[in-house]
């Protein structure tokens, strides 16, 4: 008997941060860059609500949000496309805009999602090198190709938790060609304080061939609900709802993503917290000599060559006594972790731990 047969499958399977380790659910999760005080109660609360009516179809379009998204970053709605996630409006712009044949540059070490649709639409992927896990834009720009159709770039980038300074940004749109897409994920903006930062949504928003995405994901705390946005020209957007799924966000994630973004205080409440154990990290890392970089997001990438031990068995012994942090192989990046900045009891535990395991006091 002949089945349905398949078609190849190109792209590379995406592996999340884990949950558990060897079948037992671990209390603390560092591994996934998850938002570390949770949502806003107001989010909750908004999600409570909403979600007593089920039988209800959420707005197709998401209006009320697009609508609460345009007042809050003094955007034109109209330019404002909604996902599940960011991820699927980034699959939208592989959908829309990469054919076999076509060329995708992303840099060396960044977020899997890229690659994935990318390849999965036909495109080939150009890695651009990496200096001390910082993107350079000129070595960007001396991949680029006559099949150049999209560059995707991370700012502050995920794992590294680098990031490119504003004139970098603009300097690289300046020298891309006018019909090569240029997508910038601000999934981490909120976290930047260095003066010589500016978010791509600040810089871009006027541009016609520049693409911003956000998420609900990371600072909002709203990652099972999948919500993210992107900000293009009115031509870009359109092109993209024309194969955007109806009905793609429901309705208690809508509001509660409308909830999220109007609590200020919650939101500045996160960023005080990730910013004040983002320095301990960092200090603790370095007098245990484990190299790692002053990141700009909420996680931070720990290499282990110096103290002698691999990060597998770091990761091992961390996961046995109930904390998970996110493995590095997948990004090609050589006995490295990456950790996420949780809660104060679990980043405090999470220091004692390291500390056993180097055996450091």
């Amino acid at each position: 008997m002949r089945l349905p047969k398949p078609n190849k499958i190109t792209g590379i399977k995406y592996v999340a941060g884990l949950s558990s380790f060897k079948r037992k659910l671990v209390k603390i999760k560092l591994s996934a860059n998850e938002s570390a005080l949770g949502p806003s109660p107001k989010a909750i609360k908004e999600y409570n609500k909403v979600s007593r009516n089920f039988k209800r179809y959420p707005d197709s379009n998401g209006n009320y949000l697009k609508s609460v998204i345009a007042k809050k970053f003094k955007l034109d709605k109209n330019r404002i496309i909604l996902g599940a996630g960011s991820d699927q409006i980034f699959e939208l712009i592989c959908r829309a805009y990469i054919q076999k044949g076509d060329e995708v540059i992303v840099p060396k070490y960044s977020f899997i999602i890229y690659r994935l649709y990318s390849r999965s639409n036909g495109a080939k992927i150009i890695y651009s090198k990496e200096k001390n896990f910082k993107v350079l834009v000129k070595e960007i720009l001396a991949k680029v190709t006559k099949k150049t159709k999209v560059v995707f770039l991370a700012n502050p980038n995920n794992p590294t938790g680098t990031f490119i300074n504003k004139q970098e940004l603009k300097n690289l749109r300046k020298n891309l060609r006018n019909d090569i897409l240029l997508v910038i994920d601000d999934a981490y903006f909120e976290y930047v304080r260095q003066k010589n930062y500016s978010s791509g949504l600040k810089i871009f928003s006027k541009y016609k061939n520049v693409l911003v995405t956000r998420t609900f994901s990371k600072i909002y705390g709203l990652a099972g609900l999948r919500v993210g946005w992107g900000y293009a020209s009115r031509k870009i957007i359109n092109i993209l709802n024309q194969i955007k799924p109806p009905f793609n966000i429901n309705r208690p994630a809508l509001f509660a993503a409308s909830a999220a973004i109007k609590d200020s205080k919650w939101l500045q409440k996160e960023i005080k917290h990730i910013n004040y154990w983002s320095k301990i990290f960092f200090d603790a890392f370095k007098k245990m000599k484990i190299e790692t970089n002053e990141s700009t997001a909420n996680c931070l990438l720990v290499n282990f060559d110096r103290v002698n031990i691999s990060s597998s068995k770091v990761f091992q012994k961390l996961a046995r006594s109930g904390i998970l942090v996110r493995k590095m192989d997948i990004y090609g990046i050589k006995n490295s972790l990456r950790i996420t900045i949780g809660k104060s009891k679990e980043n405090k535990k999470l220091i004692i731990s390291l500390r056993k395991i180097l055996n450091v006091w």
